[in-house]
């Protein structure tokens, strides 16, 4: 289901007018990556993996509104971090990853 989630935010992200063809192909390689590092913590852990979609869905769905919304982007992103948090020592790649996905919406202006 995790990366049925994540399929459809690439998808989303794919149909998106609005970014350049640079921000889709760093969106889509950063959610392939994820997809990766998802199922390996939903191994262990389907609650954190299932956290880290969603603020991942709710991040993207920001970036690719046609009105922005800012207060509503910085929770979601802010949401995305903090899925995270206490993951570092057992999944640090994880963490590194959320944490370039957040940099690239942030360089968005999200």
């Amino acid at each position: 289901m995790i990366q049925e989630h994540i399929e459809q935010i690439e998808e989303k992200v794919q149909k998106t007018a609005g970014l350049s063809s640079e921000t889709k192909s760093e969106l889509l390689n950063l959610l392939s990556e994820l997809k990766v590092e998802v199922s390996n913590l939903s191994k262990t852990n389907q609650e954190d993996a299932r956290s880290v979609a969603h603020f991942v869905a709710a991040s993207a769905h920001e970036a690719t509104r046609m009105e922005r919304k800012p207060e509503q982007a910085g929770a979601a992103l802010r949401g995305l971090t903090a899925s995270v948090e206490g993951l570092e020592g057992s999944h640090p790649e994880l963490t590194a990853l959320v944490n370039r996905i957040a940099v690239t919406l942030s360089n968005m202006g999200i």
